[in-house]
């Protein structure tokens, strides 16, 4: 009887099981939204967007989905923090240099330079841009990435088009770039969007890759590109009718770094 009141856990004359439960690894999902706007007012797509027609679609994508980061390629300075301030994201913001200098968006004015931004729900801790070595053609293309408060790295660029004055630069530029996000991803998890104007990806070994093939317009030339940190990643195109792209939603596992 007092074997049985004692240890009524484990069978008498035998040691209870004291082996610790260890529990799973810890995750949470992240998204990103990849998106070109083409708002400078001078690119033969600017007949499609209506302006402000295609701002407001874009918030309205952003509030559907409410992804964790937005990049942002052929952005507008004033309406890319309008659109922040309306959907409650922080931003920074990296100019394109044009015909040897700043551009200002035009048909209407008034709305800040032409470049590329991130978006992140997440408060930004720091930000850094770099023009690419490589150029070609009157556009000075450049790379942006943003740290966030969760030690998660969001990247974005838009390489040079395959047009005959820029195609030459298409490819250094994807290199660099491959280059650029495999020192970032040493240290930190690590997520690009970004319109390539290719459709074999910019990524470095060790990062998945998803991109907007099956859109309707331009499909295959918008990647997102993450490490595997970033788990089990699923992309959708949603249907864009006020620019030239569509848009990229990838949404994947964010694991704890080891």
């Amino acid at each position: 009887m007092g074997c049985v009141l004692v240890l009524a856990l484990a069978s008498c004359g035998h040691a209870p099981n004291t082996r610790s439960v260890v529990p799973p690894p810890t995750q949470s999902s992240y998204a990103l939204m990849q998106m070109n706007l083409c708002l400078s007012g001078l690119g033969g797509c600017y007949s499609e967007v209506a302006y402000p027609a295609v701002v407001n679609e874009a918030m309205a994508r952003i509030r559907e989905a409410r992804p964790d980061a937005i990049t942002v390629n052929e952005g507008c300075r004033g309406d890319v923090a309008r659109i922040a301030r309306r959907t409650g994201y922080h931003v920074r913001f990296s100019r394109v240099i044009y015909r040897d200098k700043p551009l200002d968006c035009i048909n209407p004015g008034g709305r800040g330079l032409f470049g590329d931004a991130v978006l992140t729900k997440a408060a930004v801790e720091n930000a850094d841009s770099r023009p690419f070595q490589a150029q070609a053609g009157i556009e000075r293309r450049g790379w942006l990435c943003v740290t966030t408060r969760v030690d998660l790295e969001v990247c974005t660029a838009h390489l040079a088009t395959r047009r005959n004055d820029e195609v030459a630069a298409n490819g250094p530029q994807c290199a660099e770039l491959r280059a650029l996000l495999a020192r970032r991803a040493a240290t930190s998890t690590v997520i690009f969007g970004g319109d390539l104007n290719r459709r074999s990806p910019c990524a470095p070994e060790g990062f998945w890759t998803r991109s907007d093939r099956s859109a309707e317009q331009d499909p295959g030339l918008q990647h997102v590109s993450g490490t595997r940190t970033l788990r089990a990643p699923s992309a959708e195109v949603i249907a864009a009718v006020h620019t030239d792209h569509d848009v990229v939603l990838v949404r994947a596992n964010l694991a704890a770094r080891p």
